[in-house]
């Protein structure tokens, strides 16, 4: 597959979802290059002179009032590498590891980090021959940027630290040999350009954002077969009563959820002489819950496309106007309050779900469903234990949605004294959006559970296409039996949009990439 080609400034979130779930190898557009190379010729410069600027001849941090001799420059950007490779925990996966050395790439392609192109071709070079470093997932408070986790990416390019080569670990070094890489020698500021910014922190997000979009999708799904599955009305799915609020998402989660349940035998076999006058709340407030959700995604979306596209390192070099600046660009902020509106999203679309999901197994709600869908109950207990580990997984959410940007606390001796925490803040969005496709899947497995049992009458086309696929990989549950790979297997099917890919687009709102806010 031929290397995608992005342009600093203007990569788009679309872009950025294919080299995360595609894993493709990138390519700056080389319309950059001149202007890259114009800013390492600065620093080059400023490294030769005899005025201090901050990381150029300086010492870093606390130590910035430290004179660096010209000789000492390239040991201090080793140096600096090498003592930064302090994470610790899980190494971050592959994936998101690539995604995270792409986002580097396009910061330093703005031109104003002055690092050299020939730096951004070794990471180019390590992307297309899957060269990946090991990355340990802790240690990063966000802010002066994150220090600990690009250190060990560029760690690798300097021939140090670890990487992935070839489903193998090994030293950084033995990973460009076998590649047919060699290593950098770091000149004035790369090192420093290299581990200042927030592309740790934005890749983790970027990846929650991707996943929790996806499962907002799922949710037209299983929320459309939950109400057919406890004969819920579709009279609050009516555009008009949307349309008086105003909300885009609410808008649009009604106008595809009535397109989803559009010709259901269910719904159409109790318009009339139905003794209930309201279903509650998980039902009726779908696409106002859902819809909330999606905007607050949309805001977070936003957010993510400009820091992915930003220059986000210390100091930065203006070439235009001759001058290398210490800023603030690398204060993850905006991160990590992108990080907690996703969050925030996630433990919502799974707390109605989950209440979804216990109305069904209750017989006193879910309208002359047997209890805990179970076939002969009392011998069999059906889904009941299922829906006790959905809230398990909700009530966790709710707890990791918790804000982390509200936290800081002082480092490096006072110099850093306020910082983001979006790294954790991003990093807790993957386990958070596992547990939703948890409890989808689950609301999924007895939603179909309840349609069937409705039988003979059926519910829409569009339901009953998601019912086949669903039943090509799980079968009925006609007796208790083992449901641990069930409840996997539908959350797989879930996060892989393989039931929502069986609908027509007519029948969705357009959710895509959610670069539409923009």
């Amino acid at each position: 597959m031929s290397a995608l080609t992005l342009t600093p400034g203007s990569a788009t979130l679309a872009d950025l979802e294919v080299v995360y779930r595609d894993e493709r190898s990138v390519r700056i557009d080389r319309s950059a290059e001149a202007a890259i190379n114009l800013a390492a010729q600065r620093v080059a410069e400023a490294a030769r002179g005899s005025e201090a600027v901050y990381g150029v001849n300086t010492g870093f941090g606390k130590l910035a009032s430290v004179k660096i001799a010209a000789e000492d420059t390239a040991t201090l950007q080793r140096n600096l590498i090498l003592s930064h490779c302090c994470g610790v925990g899980e190494p971050l996966d592959r994936a998101t590891t690539r995604l995270m050395m792409v986002l580097k790439l396009l910061s330093l392609g703005r031109g104003a980090s002055g690092v050299r192109f020939e730096v951004l071709k070794l990471i180019e070079d390590c992307l297309d021959k899957g060269v990946t470093p090991v990355v340990p997932s802790q240690g990063s408070v966000g802010a002066s940027g994150d220090l600990a986790p690009l250190a060990h990416m560029t760690a690798a390019l300097i021939g140090e630290g670890e990487a992935e080569f070839e489903g193998e670990r090994v030293s950084g070094g033995e990973a460009l040999k076998r590649a047919g890489l060699t290593p950098v020698v770091l000149g004035p500021k790369e090192g420093l350009g290299l581990i200042n910014g927030t592309q740790f922190s934005t890749a983790c997000a970027l990846v929650g954002l991707f996943d929790a979009w996806r499962l907002a999708e799922a949710t037209l799904v299983t929320a459309s077969l939950s109400t057919d599955a406890i004969m819920g009305s579709t009279a609050p799915l009516l555009a008009e009563i949307h349309e008086l609020r105003g909300h885009r998402g609410q808008i649009e989660v009604a106008s595809a959820m009535r397109g989803i349940m559009e010709g259901s035998e269910i719904r159409e076999s109790h318009r009339e002489g139905d003794t209930r006058v309201q279903d509650p709340y998980c039902i009726r407030c779908q696409p106002q819950v859902a819809g909330a959700c999606v905007d607050l995604l949309r805001m977070a979306a936003t957010t993510l496309e400009i820091e992915a596209n930003a220059a986000t390192d210390n100091p930065l070099v203006l070439v235009e106007a001759d001058r290398i600046v210490s800023g603030g660009n690398f204060h993850a902020e905006p991160v990590a309050f992108a990080a907690d509106q996703i969050a925030l999203a996630i433990a919502e679309l799974g707390a109605i779900a989950q209440r979804r999901i216990a109305l069904m197994v209750d017989p006193a709600l879910s309208f002359d469903l047997p209890p805990f869908l179970a076939k002969d109950p009392g011998l069999n207990s059906g889904m009941m234990i299922a829906e006790v580990t959905t809230a398990a997984l909700m009530s966790e959410n709710k707890h990791l949605a918790n804000p982390c940007s509200t936290d800081s606390t002082p480092t490096s001796a006072n110099q850093e004294d306020h910082v983001s925490m979006a790294a954790h803040g991003a990093r807790r969005l993957l386990r958070m959006t596992a547990n939703l496709a948890h409890i989808l899947g689950v609301e999924l497995l007895c939603a179909v559970e309840g349609i069937e049992h409705r039988a003979p009458l059926k519910t829409s086309p569009a339901l009953q296409s998601v019912i086949e696929k669903l039943r090509a990989s799980v079968a009925p549950l006609t007796k208790d039996r083992y449901l641990a790979p069930d409840l996997e297997t539908a959350a797989g099917l879930l996060r892989a949009r393989a039931l929502v890919s069986v609908l027509s687009e007519d029948h969705l709102f357009k959710l895509g990439v959610p670069h539409a806010a923009r």
